[in-house]
Protein backbone atom coordinates (compact mmCIF):
# COMPACT_ATOMS: atom_id res chain seq x y z
CA UNK A 1 0.00 0.00 0.00
CA UNK A 2 1.38 3.21 -0.56
CA UNK A 3 2.54 5.26 2.36
CA UNK A 4 0.38 8.04 1.79
CA UNK A 5 -2.76 6.01 1.56
CA UNK A 6 -3.25 4.28 4.59
CA UNK A 7 -6.80 3.62 6.03
CA UNK A 8 -8.17 5.59 8.18
CA UNK A 9 -8.93 3.74 11.50
CA UNK A 10 -10.52 5.07 14.79
CA UNK A 11 -7.97 6.02 17.61
CA UNK A 12 -5.21 5.90 14.85
CA UNK A 13 -3.08 8.77 14.53
CA UNK A 14 -2.55 10.05 10.97
CA UNK A 15 -0.40 12.62 8.91
CA UNK A 16 -2.53 14.48 6.80
CA UNK A 17 -1.73 16.49 3.44
CA UNK A 18 -3.42 17.87 0.40
CA UNK A 19 -2.69 21.00 -2.05
CA UNK A 20 -4.48 22.47 -4.55
CA UNK A 21 -4.70 21.26 -8.22
CA UNK A 22 -2.69 22.45 -10.73
CA UNK A 23 -0.86 26.05 -10.21
CA UNK A 24 -4.29 27.59 -7.98
CA UNK A 25 -4.14 28.74 -4.94
CA UNK A 26 -5.92 27.49 -1.53
CA UNK A 27 -6.37 30.63 -0.20
CA UNK A 28 -6.12 34.62 -0.99
CA UNK A 29 -7.28 36.19 1.73
CA UNK A 30 -7.54 35.86 5.71
CA UNK A 31 -10.83 35.59 5.63
CA UNK A 32 -9.83 32.18 3.11
CA UNK A 33 -7.83 30.71 5.99
CA UNK A 34 -10.85 31.44 8.84
CA UNK A 35 -13.68 29.73 6.58
CA UNK A 36 -11.22 26.65 6.31
CA UNK A 37 -11.01 26.19 10.08
CA UNK A 38 -14.72 26.86 10.40
CA UNK A 39 -15.59 24.15 8.22
CA UNK A 40 -12.49 21.91 9.19
CA UNK A 41 -14.21 22.35 12.88
CA UNK A 42 -17.85 21.44 11.26
CA UNK A 43 -16.83 18.24 9.91
CA UNK A 44 -13.20 16.97 11.46
CA UNK A 45 -13.65 18.45 14.57
CA UNK A 46 -16.31 15.72 15.77
CA UNK A 47 -14.62 13.25 14.61
CA UNK A 48 -10.80 13.61 15.30
CA UNK A 49 -8.63 15.26 17.70
CA UNK A 50 -5.96 17.87 16.59
CA UNK A 51 -2.51 17.76 17.35
CA UNK A 52 -1.19 20.54 14.93
CA UNK A 53 -1.66 22.46 11.53
CA UNK A 54 -0.35 24.45 9.19
CA UNK A 55 -2.09 26.36 6.09
CA UNK A 56 -0.30 27.43 3.52
CA UNK A 57 -1.09 28.98 0.08
CA UNK A 58 -1.59 26.56 -1.77
CA UNK A 59 -1.15 22.98 0.62
CA UNK A 60 -2.03 22.35 4.18
CA UNK A 61 -0.64 19.63 6.82
CA UNK A 62 -2.43 18.02 9.54
CA UNK A 63 -1.60 15.81 12.57
CA UNK A 64 -4.51 14.15 13.74
CA UNK A 65 -6.21 11.18 16.01
CA UNK A 66 -9.34 9.68 14.87
CA UNK A 67 -11.68 9.47 17.85
CA UNK A 68 -12.92 6.49 19.36
CA UNK A 69 -15.45 4.43 17.88
CA UNK A 70 -18.13 5.58 20.97
CA UNK A 71 -17.48 9.15 20.28
CA UNK A 72 -18.30 8.66 16.46
CA UNK A 73 -21.43 7.31 16.90
CA UNK A 74 -22.52 9.34 19.24
CA UNK A 75 -21.91 11.57 16.37
CA UNK A 76 -23.57 10.21 13.87
CA UNK A 77 -26.64 10.08 16.06
CA UNK A 78 -26.92 13.88 16.81
CA UNK A 79 -25.85 15.17 13.28
CA UNK A 80 -26.58 12.88 10.13
CA UNK A 81 -29.35 10.56 9.39
CA UNK A 82 -27.77 7.68 11.82
CA UNK A 83 -31.24 5.27 10.35
CA UNK A 84 -29.22 4.84 6.92
CA UNK A 85 -25.67 4.98 8.33
CA UNK A 86 -25.71 3.21 11.46
CA UNK A 87 -28.38 0.37 10.15
CA UNK A 88 -26.81 -2.78 10.34
CA UNK A 89 -23.05 -1.18 11.56
CA UNK A 90 -22.53 -3.33 14.93
CA UNK A 91 -23.39 -6.64 13.14
CA UNK A 92 -21.00 -6.29 10.41
CA UNK A 93 -17.31 -7.44 10.72
CA UNK A 94 -14.17 -7.99 9.54
CA UNK A 95 -12.94 -5.71 6.13
CA UNK A 96 -16.46 -4.97 5.31
CA UNK A 97 -17.05 -2.76 9.05
CA UNK A 98 -13.58 -1.79 8.44
CA UNK A 99 -14.16 0.06 5.07
CA UNK A 100 -17.09 0.91 6.40
CA UNK A 101 -15.52 3.22 9.15
CA UNK A 102 -12.53 4.29 7.02
CA UNK A 103 -15.13 5.45 4.45
CA UNK A 104 -16.98 7.31 6.48
CA UNK A 105 -13.52 8.78 7.51
CA UNK A 106 -12.28 10.28 4.28
CA UNK A 107 -16.03 11.19 3.05
CA UNK A 108 -15.78 13.45 6.01
CA UNK A 109 -12.76 15.10 4.42
CA UNK A 110 -14.42 14.90 1.59
CA UNK A 111 -17.05 17.23 2.85
CA UNK A 112 -14.75 19.79 3.95
CA UNK A 113 -12.88 20.05 0.75
CA UNK A 114 -16.29 20.58 -1.15
CA UNK A 115 -17.82 22.49 1.21
CA UNK A 116 -14.47 25.26 1.21
CA UNK A 117 -14.48 24.44 -2.52
CA UNK A 118 -17.98 25.67 -3.86
CA UNK A 119 -17.28 28.59 -1.18
CA UNK A 120 -14.43 29.86 -2.79
CA UNK A 121 -15.62 28.84 -6.43
CA UNK A 122 -18.25 31.45 -5.37
CA UNK A 123 -16.23 34.16 -4.31
CA UNK A 124 -13.51 33.96 -7.01
CA UNK A 125 -15.93 33.21 -10.03
CA UNK A 126 -13.96 30.03 -10.66
CA UNK A 127 -15.52 26.83 -11.36
CA UNK A 128 -13.82 23.36 -11.09
CA UNK A 129 -11.86 21.12 -8.47
CA UNK A 130 -9.62 22.79 -5.92
CA UNK A 131 -8.14 20.20 -3.93
CA UNK A 132 -5.91 16.93 -5.27
CA UNK A 133 -7.64 13.98 -4.85
CA UNK A 134 -7.19 11.39 -2.86
CA UNK A 135 -5.58 13.55 0.00
CA UNK A 136 -2.78 12.18 1.28
CA UNK A 137 -2.90 10.31 4.70
CA UNK A 138 -0.23 8.51 6.56
CA UNK A 139 -0.40 6.74 9.69
CA UNK A 140 1.78 7.65 12.31
CA UNK A 141 2.56 5.12 15.36
CA UNK A 142 5.76 6.28 17.04
CA UNK A 143 5.95 8.91 19.24
CA UNK A 144 9.32 10.21 18.77
CA UNK A 145 8.16 10.64 14.92
CA UNK A 146 5.52 13.10 15.89
CA UNK A 147 7.44 15.22 17.69
CA UNK A 148 9.47 15.67 14.05
CA UNK A 149 6.05 16.01 12.33
CA UNK A 150 4.98 18.59 14.72
CA UNK A 151 8.10 20.58 14.36
CA UNK A 152 8.32 19.94 10.62
CA UNK A 153 4.44 21.13 10.48
CA UNK A 154 4.70 24.67 12.24
CA UNK A 155 8.47 25.50 11.07
CA UNK A 156 7.10 24.77 7.34
CA UNK A 157 6.33 28.62 6.74
CA UNK A 158 9.55 29.58 7.29
CA UNK A 159 11.24 27.19 4.88
CA UNK A 160 8.80 28.60 2.46
CA UNK A 161 10.13 32.27 3.24
CA UNK A 162 6.79 33.25 4.49
CA UNK A 163 8.07 34.39 8.03
CA UNK A 164 11.20 34.32 9.93
CA UNK A 165 9.81 32.83 12.66
CA UNK A 166 6.70 30.07 13.37
CA UNK A 167 5.07 32.21 15.54
CA UNK A 168 5.16 34.95 12.97
CA UNK A 169 2.40 32.79 10.90
CA UNK A 170 -0.90 33.23 11.95
CA UNK A 171 -2.38 30.16 10.30
CA UNK A 172 -0.69 27.35 12.05
CA UNK A 173 -1.38 26.05 15.13
CA UNK A 174 1.94 26.77 16.61
CA UNK A 175 0.85 29.87 18.82
CA UNK A 176 -2.64 28.20 20.15
CA UNK A 177 -0.25 25.72 21.44
CA UNK A 178 2.09 27.89 23.48
CA UNK A 179 -0.86 30.19 24.47
CA UNK A 180 -3.27 29.31 27.40
CA UNK A 181 -6.44 29.94 25.71
CA UNK A 182 -8.37 27.15 25.26
CA UNK A 183 -9.14 25.51 21.60
CA UNK A 184 -9.41 22.67 19.58
CA UNK A 185 -5.74 21.51 19.73
CA UNK A 186 -4.41 18.71 21.97
CA UNK A 187 -2.09 21.19 23.09
CA UNK A 188 -1.32 19.12 26.26
CA UNK A 189 0.22 16.07 24.44
CA UNK A 190 1.93 18.56 22.39
CA UNK A 191 3.91 19.99 25.28
CA UNK A 192 4.42 16.71 27.09
CA UNK A 193 5.97 15.33 23.44
CA UNK A 194 8.58 18.25 23.72
CA UNK A 195 8.97 17.65 28.07
CA UNK A 196 7.41 20.82 28.11
CA UNK A 197 6.38 24.22 27.01
CA UNK A 198 9.96 26.02 27.32
CA UNK A 199 11.66 23.11 25.29
CA UNK A 200 8.61 23.22 22.32
CA UNK A 201 9.47 27.12 22.19
CA UNK A 202 13.09 26.55 22.00
CA UNK A 203 12.91 23.92 19.53
CA UNK A 204 10.88 26.11 17.01
CA UNK A 205 13.29 28.24 17.35
CA UNK A 206 15.69 26.50 14.84
CA UNK A 207 15.37 24.65 11.83
CA UNK A 208 13.98 20.95 12.50
CA UNK A 209 17.68 19.60 11.04
CA UNK A 210 19.38 21.97 13.66
CA UNK A 211 17.42 20.14 16.20
CA UNK A 212 18.41 16.39 15.01
CA UNK A 213 15.55 15.93 12.70
CA UNK A 214 15.33 14.98 9.65
CA UNK A 215 13.02 16.15 6.74
CA UNK A 216 9.98 14.47 6.84
CA UNK A 217 8.01 15.88 4.28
Amino acid sequence: MNKYTDILEPEKTYYIYNRAVGNEKLYTSDDNYRYFMKRYQDFIYPVAHTFCYCLLLNHFHLLIKIRNKREVVRYLKEKVNHSQTLTGFETLSGLRKQQLISNFFSKQFSNLFNAYTQAFNKQQSRIGSLFNRPFKRRAIDDENYLYKLVHCIHFNPVEASFCADPRDWEYSSYNAIVSDKPGIIRKNDIIEWFDDKENSIYCHKYPPELTGIEKIF
